[in-house]
């Protein structure tokens, strides 16, 4: 490979998302001949420094779900805790989590290392996760670990968007997003090991060593990722050779829309936020991601929800591992279709209706088999969840303060549906727990809807772009994911 510069930078730094306009960078026979060997060893590096963020977001969900995992070894009964206080230790992280995620992205995105900051996000979350005292102090510190963990998903999910496409970022976000279901699939293994085996070890209950363990592990991946962790295109990076940096700053700017109300101009003061907010499909979108996470809430309490078949904790815990295994490799498929097809709404909305059977089957039995199965079709709904947010980044691609303050919001927003939903779950509704899959039931099918809408609304104005570039003789630009 030769050393001269792969492209030119000379031009201006503004391209059409589908054809190069005549502001775009003149490549060289040979460039045009070299891009695509060079573009695949650009990716394969990013991707091989991105799975460290999916270990990342593992550890992050281990310190965010362990208390449910605890809840079987006596975690209730050493603190006192009575009616629904097992409840409100669950849904406070949400507080938390929802009040800061907007303003971290606002942060990050005038940040040179990305880095760094969720690195450090991350180790001060295991740092807390090793204080545990009575049920107040747990509260106050579930309250705090919501507070910095906010960062670390929306800013992943925006720093994948600065260096992948549009067409790539549905299965990056699904390599990132699997870490949900690889951790709820081996927290549950991790825990059955740890309070067995831990458990009175030095006169702590096992379910402290569990936190002890995930809290010093999660500090340990953190620090690591300090030097793996990739920063902007914009940033040097040693890591990457001069043509592989100039070619990830051009693949960025390729997808920047060449329109009068979005150049692409440097982030000023408030300019993303009220971008953002003044915006009706953030909040519709908010709104319909807040009716999914309410019924993926079952997610907090699937060991709660496989103790019902009866077993002891240890196999309890052992029962939860194959149905997240399964929806992690269905994850794959779905996303990667996903991008291979340019659709949304059905790889978000078909989960969706695969969950709601699931719930069904278990509102009609207590057959141990059977409920069992049911599982298995309700881990597939985390997989709308994330095509969704794929959608989110694709829908508001064209400005990256808007686009990254958009992405904390609608997560931030969807926060609300697990606060509420953590008291859908109450031991007196089980063990059948009939009305809370009846409300989940309901949820999904009102996101479905509000979903649906979004979608023709989007088809619509790809409809009048289509029209507009044939009367005015333009070819074709951008145009909305479905």
């Amino acid at each position: 490979m030769s050393d001269r510069p792969l492209l030119s930078t000379d031009n201006s730094p503004h391209y059409g998302a589908s054809d190069r306009s005549s502001d775009s960078p003149e490549l060289s026979e040979y460039d045009e001949q070299n891009r695509q060997t060079v573009e695949k060893r650009l990716l394969r590096k990013l991707d091989l420094r991105f799975a460290f963020l999916v270990l990342m977001y593992i550890m992050s969900c281990m310190d965010r779900t362990n208390a449910a995992a605890a809840r079987l070894r006596g975690f209730e009964e050493d603190l006192g805790m009575t009616g629904n206080q097992f409840n409100t230790l669950m849904s406070i992280f949400y507080v938390g989590y929802l009040l800061t995620q907007t303003p971290s992205n606002m942060f990050l995105v005038r940040m040179t290392r990305p880095s760094l900051y969720l690195s450090n996000c991350m180790a001060i979350c295991g740092a807390i996760t090793l204080f545990i005292g009575t049920y107040h102090a747990i509260l106050i510190l579930r309250f705090m670990v919501g507070v910095v963990e906010a960062a670390f998903f929306p800013g992943a999910i925006f720093l994948l968007s600065r260096w992948y496409k549009r067409n790539e970022l549905g299965y990056r976000t699904a390599l990132l997003a699997c870490g949900s279901p690889i951790s709820n699939a081996f927290s549950a293994l991790t825990a059955s090991g740890i309070l067995a085996s831990l458990d009175g070890t030095l006169g702590f209950a096992g379910w402290r060593w569990l936190f002890f363990v995930e809290g010093i592990l999660t500090i340990v991946v953190a620090v690591s990722a300090i030097w793996i962790l990739p920063d902007f295109p914009s940033s040097s990076s040693v890591w990457l050779l001069p043509d592989e940096q100039i070619l990830a700053k051009l693949r960025i700017e390729e997808e920047v829309v060449v329109r009068n109300e979005h150049k692409d101009t440097p982030v000023e003061g408030w300019s993303g936020l009220i971008e953002a907010l003044t915006d009706w499909r953030v909040w519709w979108l908010g709104a319909a991601l807040i009716l999914m996470e309410a019924s993926l809430s079952f997610r907090i309490f699937f060991p709660t929800l496989s103790a019902t078949m009866g077993y002891n904790s240890t196999i309890t815990l052992l029962l939860c591992a194959p149905p997240w295994i399964l929806g992690t490799a269905t994850l794959f498929l779905v996303a990667r279709h996903s991008d291979a097809t340019g659709d949304r709404f059905w790889h978000t909305a078909g989960p969706l209706f695969v969950a709601i059977v699931g719930f069904m089957v278990a509102i009609s039995t207590m057959n141990a088999a059977v409920r069992y199965l049911s599982l298995f079709f309700m881990a597939q709904a985390p997989v709308a969840h994330v095509v969704s947010l794929t959608w989110v980044m694709n829908t508001f691609s064209q400005s990256r303060s808007k686009c990254a303050v958009a992405i904390a919001f609608i997560n931030a927003m969807s926060s609300l549906g697990y606060i509420g939903s953590s008291y859908f779950w109450p031991s007196r509704w089980g063990p059948s727990y009939a009305n809370s899959c009846g409300i989940c039931i309901l949820t999904s099918i009102m996101c479905i809807v509000m979903l649906w809408v979004f979608r023709r609304h989007l088809s619509r104005c790809n409809e009048a772009a289509e029209a507009e570039e044939q009367a005015l003789g333009l070819r074709q630009g951008f145009r909305y994911f479905l």
